[in-house]
């Protein structure tokens, strides 16, 4: 378990079979693989966390929630992604797992994979693939808890980042332990000494 509600509960979702498939297509036991993925889902959610922060960050990630992920299936989009539908066209928007890595690490998505790889002992070309497999089942994932939940902007940034049922104070001082309101390579090894398990 993590320190990331949030985190906690999608893993919980992609137990058996995903986990499964998604080592599979990593070449990686499913207990490393499953590591792996404890370690990237709160990096992932802590990113939008700190995109979410801002009000005009939080109308324009639910706006992208809503508008290309608000009617993913969800049974559909895990057999989507773990079926190795990413990238663009033919996988449409819903599956352009690079732009919406883009979008979350707002550019810093190399540094994110490098972290990755230190915190999970995963190859450089592993590190990327589970993160692009990763970021449009965590958006779809958000989608869902937006449908469910009638979230507006502010109460999805309350629930990304610190209000109640968030993901706690901790983790955005950890996003931006350098204090320059942005998440960069500083922050992200400071994230992953503190989230994912770096203290080792």
């Amino acid at each position: 378990m993590s320190n990331n509600p949030l985190a906690d509960s999608l893993m919980s979702q992609l137990q058996g079979q995903p986990l499964q498939q998604m080592a599979d297509q990593l070449g990686l036991a499913p207990a490393q693989a499953g590591e792996a993925v404890q370690a990237a889902l709160p990096m992932l959610l802590g990113a939008l966390s700190q995109n979410a922060q801002s009000a005009d960050g939080a109308s324009a990630l639910l706006g992208a929630l809503q508008r290309d992920h608000g009617g993913a299936d969800w049974g559909g989009l895990l057999g989507g992604v773990l079926g190795g539908a990413l990238g663009g066209g033919q996988g449409g928007k819903q599956l352009d797992a690079g732009g919406i890595l883009g979008h979350i690490f707002g550019g810093k998505a190399s540094q994110a994979q490098a972290q990755l790889e230190q915190s999970s002992g995963l190859s450089g070309g592993q590190a990327g693939q589970l993160l692009k497999m990763l970021a449009p089942i965590v958006m779809g994932f958000l989608a869902k808890q937006v449908s469910a939940r009638q979230l507006d902007a502010g109460s999805l940034g309350n629930l990304l980042g610190g209000g109640q049922g968030g993901l706690g104070g901790m983790l955005a001082s950890a996003l931006d332990q350098n204090g320059d309101g942005r998440l960069d390579a500083g922050d992200l090894i400071q994230l992953g000494s503190s989230l994912l398990g770096g203290r080792r």
